[in-house]
């Protein structure tokens, strides 16, 4: 992979996208879930999910138009991006 500075620079400067990309890479989860396990408001997870996925670094894992019970994944980028992250020890 290259390393990319600019993605992983993104990722870092909101500690919500830190901690949600990291729930993830533990395996797929709805909001309601990833809110419950990094102990953050669903609004903030709802929108650092919609930041992710605008990098290509998660991706839903259900049809778009399902609005109960969407799932999200870690995409490879987004795995990629959350091992560089964690070998260079940059999350909080």
């Amino acid at each position: 992979m290259t390393e990319d500075w600019d993605v992983v620079g993104y990722v870092i400067s909101s500690d919500h996208r830190t901690v949600v990309l990291g729930r993830l890479a533990e395996g797929p989860a709805t909001p309601t879930q990833i809110a419950s396990d990094v102990d953050l408001a669903a609004t903030h997870v709802s929108r650092a999910l919609n930041s992710l996925r605008d990098r290509d670094l998660v991706e839903l894992l259900v049809p778009e138009e399902r609005r109960k019970g969407r799932v999200y994944g870690i995409t490879s980028k987004g795995a990629e991006t959350w091992d560089l992250i964690q070998a260079k020890d940059l999350a909080e």
